[in-house]
């Protein structure tokens, strides 16, 4: 494995100094390049070919993301943001892999924090040379600034989807890999086809997947899918979350239901959960999420522009459901920047 190939993008000469510095001492680490403004970073990502950019928001002409908008449906390319914690938002939705708060005390700026983070953003094999290195962790409440912080590691996932799910869920669990924590799922289906489903999903990427048997443990890099009959839900025994798949009445409508599997994971799980609600035909989950919300967990709503359906995300969206609304491309990478499981 060669040098990492960087592209530092930044505006502020004692900033890129500064960074310039920090990256030197990596021998994984190459700069191919330093610019302070877009458009010699656009020409410099032609000639270089950096693997990843390392970008500030504060160029002249044109902000760092105004310019990485532009790029990724051009050229896709992993990125780092540092920017005033204003911008994560606006960092993340125009494509960014991660994202650190900092104002103007660049002096702050951590060597583990930003060479550790431009491994992860590349990913595959610097993914893993990272992790020799732990850094801060990440949640909504308490981000990595330039100085860090740390906190819980999220250990479940739940995510609920209908009409135009199956394609949807396929291209999330693509970017997934199987460091993820245990992830319980809910696709309206019928009996039968969730096994089918379980199978196709199965190959389309790192994470396993199975339809779910009551017993099952919530393992990591699993997805436990509901069967097309049965209600799922998760409890917790001797410490370690388990699902039970059981008969019973529809719950919104549906059986299985994806309020019933977000309830559980907001009395259960709380705090310690993830919740992502997807493209799907009327209501189910909404209530759920809410649930899960109001218990501590982080909420993510599909957007309407991606979904094939803006019916569950928008209902949830409407009562106060929903941390984030993401498109789907970009849900993969909010999982694990809410995770942050870069260390």
């Amino acid at each position: 494995m060669g040098k990492l190939k960087v592209l530092l993008v930044v505006g502020n000469l004692e900033m890129r100094r500064r960074l310039s510095s920090i990256l030197d001492a990596d021998l994984d680490l190459d700069i191919v390049a330093e610019v302070n403004n877009a458009y010699t970073a656009r020409d410099k990502i032609i000639e270089c070919d950096p693997e990843v950019m390392l970008l500030c928001q504060d160029l002249p002409r044109m902000p760092g993301i105004v310019f990485l908008e532009k790029l990724m449906p051009q050229r896709s390319i992993a990125t780092l943001v540092i920017a005033e914690q204003q911008f994560e938002d606006a960092a993340y939705r125009a494509g960014a892999r991660d994202f650190i708060a900092c104002g103007r005390n660049y002096e702050m700026l951590e060597y583990e924090n930003i060479c550790n983070r431009l491994k992860k953003a590349a990913g595959g094999e610097w993914f893993a040379a990272a992790t020799k290195t732990p850094i801060p962790i990440m949640t909504h409440s308490s981000r990595t600034t330039c100085s860090g912080n740390s906190s819980v590691i999220t250990s479940i996932i739940a995510i609920g989807a209908s009409t135009g799910g199956t394609e949807a869920i396929a291209t999330v669990v693509r970017g997934l890999r199987k460091d993820i924590p245990g992830i319980v799922m809910v696709q309206h289906m019928p009996e039968g086809y969730t096994q089918m489903y379980a199978q196709r999903l199965n190959n389309e990427g790192e994470v396993s997947v199975k339809e779910a048997v009551s017993g099952d443990v919530v393992r990591p890099g699993q997805i436990l899918l509901a069967p097309g009959d049965k209600q799922m839900r998760i409890v917790k025994i001797n410490g370690r979350y388990q699902v039970e798949c059981k008969h019973g009445p529809r719950v919104t409508g549906h059986c299985p239901s994806v309020d019933a599997l977000f309830e559980s994971v907001a009395r259960i799980a709380g705090k310690e959960a993830i919740g992502v609600l997807m493209t799907g035909m009327g209501s189910d989950g909404a209530k759920g999420l809410l649930a899960m919300k109001n218990a501590g967990a982080r909420t993510i709503g599909q957007d309407e522009k991606t979904c094939i359906v803006y019916g569950m995300p928008k209902v949830a969206y409407e009562i106060g459901a929903v941390n984030w609304q993401v498109p789907l491309e970009q849900i993969a990478q909010k999982i694990y920047y809410l995770l942050d499981k870069k260390q």
